[in-house]
């Protein structure tokens, strides 16, 4: 190996073949102008306003002095008991009233905040009948978690280096996308299908040519999961329609079709399995790209069959424990609902049909499947172009000089 290849081959990226950049830019362009003028055709208009300013209550900020506690009162029999009365001082750090000291009840009822003096708190200001009251909604979250994003930062950066910063970029790119066109979009009455598709569209091509960097491997998992989003979508439809689910399942889902009516809730339930699944795909269709390109690096006479079966094999063990990932996921965040059922002595068939968890059953499965099909289809891509990599060219054997004759001598020769 040469040490150019060798400079080639260390920057992560598949041997060089006649037309890889061309091809690359072949996949690359017609995808991100398709993705430009699907968003430039779904971008949201003014975003909607629900309710006018000043028709809610006003929400204020403030510190807990003291709390007082006192004995609860008595309740008649059969009601839930009060647990936590008393009155909490508290000096209030935003709004028209900011520096004045109020007192309100300690929060009460199941999920209320338990508060302290020197605690930071959110409250409610009610205005009624001409006298204003306060009322603790939730603690203030805003430094802690400011803390924890800077540690999830600087551990990021101080093992990624500057492949950790990328990702950080990346991750930014992802929460605007979904800020500001994905969900704007969909509460502007756009199919929620077509606005989830060409946002993770928009999301992979930024996010994995920034983190990756502009190459093969790169384009290769580029199109293994366009594919493999494709295929998610269509199964997604075809199983929510076999099921008869209507994307209203809970209370969030039943909030949602009042307060915003224009929301297709189908449609709503399609897009958030195609982009929970965009998360979980990109790492497979890298990993399947990158192993393709070790392997080609490290054995160039592998074969695509040898190339295809070896990185298949990776592909297997890592769909293995994607799998279990996804299920664990969705257990925790379903763990109450679960805890709900076993205890109203739900029948397993009856539990397992209702629309919640079925909702959650067809969304693991369709992205379980999305996952397979993105093993064979980007390991398949990656092979084949391995195997078109441009070989060393061997120096053809130069033909034996015949030796030169003086030509007047053999004229002579021949007139004798």
């Amino acid at each position: 190996m040469s040490p150019a290849d060798h400079h080639h081959h260390t920057h992560g990226d598949l041997p060089e073949f006649p037309g890889a950049r061309r091809l690359t830019l072949l996949v690359l362009i017609p995808a991100v102008l398709i993705t430009l003028v699907g968003m430039f055709l779904l971008w949201p208009g003014d975003s909607p306003v629900t309710a006018a300013a000043g028709d809610g209550p006003v929400q204020v900020t403030g510190e807990v002095v003291a709390v007082q506690p006192a004995p609860c009162p008595q309740v008649p029999e059969g009601d839930q008991p009060l647990e936590n009365c008393g009155t909490v001082s508290v000096r209030l750090t935003s709004g028209a009233a900011s520096g004045t000291q109020i007192t309100t009840d300690i929060p009460n009822g199941p999920g209320a905040p338990e508060v302290a003096p020197g605690d930071d708190v959110e409250l409610l200001q009610l205005n009624a009948e001409g006298e204003t009251t306060y009322a603790i909604s939730d603690h203030q979250r805003g430094v802690a978690l400011w803390v924890l994003g800077a540690a999830f930062a600087l551990a990021v950066i101080a093992f990624g280096r500057w492949r950790g910063v990328t990702a950080l970029a990346g991750l930014g790119v992802t929460f605007g996308i979904l800020v500001w066109f994905i969900v704007p979009a969909i509460l502007d009455g756009r199919s929620p299908v077509l606005v989830a598709v060409v946002g993770a569209a928009a999301i992979m091509l930024i996010v994995l040519y920034l983190t990756h960097g502009l190459s093969m491997t790169t384009t290769i998992a580029v199109a293994g999961t366009l594919a493999s989003l494709a295929i998610t979508a269509i199964l997604a439809a075809i199983a929510t329609g076999a099921v008869h689910l209507t994307g209203v399942a809970d209370e969030t889902s039943n909030f949602l079709t009042i307060t915003q009516g224009d929301v297709n809730m189908r449609g709503l339930l399609l897009a958030g399995i195609v982009i929970g699944s965009l998360g979980v795909l990109d790492d497979v269709t890298v990993t399947q790209s990158a192993t393709v390109t070790e392997l080609a690096t490290a054995n160039p006479a592998y074969g695509f069959r040898r190339l295809y079966g070896a990185a298949t094999r990776i592909g297997r063990a890592h769909i293995a424990s994607v799998i279990n990932t996804i299920v664990l996921a969705y257990a925790g965040a379903s763990l109450p609902l679960m805890l709900l059922f076993a205890a109203g002595d739900t029948p397993v068939d009856e539990l397992l049909t209702s629309q919640l968890i079925a909702q959650e059953l067809v969304r693991s499965a369709v992205g379980t499947i999305g996952l397979v099909a993105a093993v064979p289809i980007t390991t398949a891509l990656a092979a084949l172009l391995a195997t078109r990599r441009a070989r060393p060219v061997t120096p053809r054997p130069k033909r034996a000089e015949r030796p030169v004759e003086d030509p007047w001598a053999a004229f002579a020769d021949r007139a004798d």
